[in-house]
């Protein structure tokens, strides 16, 4: 662990030598898609040992292996003009769909608003150079790297707005525990940040795998949503290293920007998990997606409102919200209402300031879908669960 921690940090002390890499949240763009790429190469490699007839979506000259690995390749102007021209150009623009070319499909995804912010070749050579030491191929220093990703991603709370996108994990450990996903339910964050609610759920369920057939249906029940491109290429990365050969069904979008009218029954899920974001406001026009009474531009108010809708029946959601979500007026109050008589909410959490930096207090709330299990119940970690 202690050579992974050394290596990231040789590599941030690189970049911060680089007139282009302004600041952390840069830093851990530029890293994120290097690493991407080469955490895909590395997959693709036990790949081709597994699977006679395997392709690589990326083309050949611009596969890691073919203009990185080679410690004494191009660099300098050259490394820059390939990197900026030939590698982003050609992974901006992949063809194919999420059905037709899946991994196509993922690469232009994590690349379509991606940057090299790097301006100094020699340099960009040197942090490939140091990737290069670590060894994705090798189990224990992949189960290694796991732990020392989620520091990365740790590192996002003192990159300003970035902050918005860690939950710690036991925050979302203590939630996934509490829904308790099932082999072969639909499991969705339709604000995945960088994906913790999902590797959570991943190894939830992984837990109740025992064979390939099974493997298959854990690999197809992870499904989320991510607006920024930043978390979005974390997350897709994240959940390859945790297993998910093919995060295809991780999709660079605003999960809100879909009206509510046009989710048909074969959208709706069996789990919700999430930390959506707080003290947000929409782009106008997209509170027009929802109902007449329950209309704002609050970012967390219009998904609880998403969620509550998009559940099947007897499906379950955990999500952190702000206090004022449950105790606010006007818009808030009639969410409330909603949820009380609709749904099955039986458990609110209040967490310290502390936890969930740089938000205000908030509340993991537990509910079921509607017409679930009714009586509604509520409580907290410190009284006895009661009768609404």
């Amino acid at each position: 662990m202690s050579n992974l921690s050394s290596v990231i940090k040789s590599i941030q002390d690189v970049m911060r030598q680089d007139s282009g890499v302004d600041g952390d949240a840069q830093r851990i763009s530029q890293l994120t898609w290097l690493l991407f790429l080469k955490v895909f190469d590395a997959l693709e490699e036990e790949m081709e040992l597994t699977r006679d007839s395997y392709t690589s979506p990326i083309p050949e000259p611009l596969r890691w292996r073919n203009w990185a690995a080679n410690a004494e390749g191009i660099t300098g102007d050259g490394l820059l003009s390939f990197v900026n021209n030939d590698l982003f150009g050609a992974l901006k623009t992949l063809g194919g769909d999420a059905q037709r070319n899946p991994r196509g499909y993922v690469v232009r995804g994590v690349f379509e608003d991606a940057y090299n912010y790097m301006k100094s070749g020699h340099l960009l050579r040197q942090v490939i150079n140091k990737l290069n030491a670590i060894d994705f191929n090798r189990q224990s220093e992949r189960h290694q790297f796991n732990d020392l990703y989620e520091k990365i991603l740790k590192d996002l709370q003192s990159a300003g707005n970035a902050g918005e996108f860690y939950t710690p994990r036991a925050v979302t450990q203590f939630m996934v525990d509490m829904v308790n996903p099932q082999l072969g339910e639909k499991v969705l964050d339709p604000a995945t940040g960088t994906g913790g609610f999902l590797v959570c759920a991943i190894e939830h369920l992984r837990k109740q795998v025992q064979n390939t057939e099974q493997e298959a249906v854990l690999q197809a029940s992870i499904t989320g949503v991510e607006k920024k491109q930043l978390p979005h290429m974390l997350c897709v990365t994240n959940l390859m290293l945790h297993g998910i050969e093919v995060p295809s069904l991780i999709t660079h979008g605003n999960t809100l920007a879909r009206p509510l009218r046009e989710v048909t029954q074969a959208d709706r899920v069996d789990v919700v998990l999430t930390n959506p974001p707080f003290g947000g406001v929409e782009e106008p026009g997209i509170e027009q997606g929802f109902p007449s009474d329950v209309r704002t531009k609050e970012t967390a108010d219009l998904f609880l409102v998403l969620i509550k809708h998009i559940l099947k029946v007897n499906g379950r959601a955990a999500l952190v919200l702000p206090d004022g979500t449950l105790f606010g007026e006007g818009v808030k109050t009639r969410i409330k209402e909603q949820l009380l008589n609709e749904c099955n909410l039986h458990t609110i959490v209040r967490l310290p300031k502390a936890c969930l930096r740089p938000t205000p207090a908030s509340r993991p709330t537990c509910c079921s879908s509607p017409k679930a299990r009714p009586p509604k119940t509520f409580g907290t970690t410190n009284t006895p669960t009661r009768r609404a």
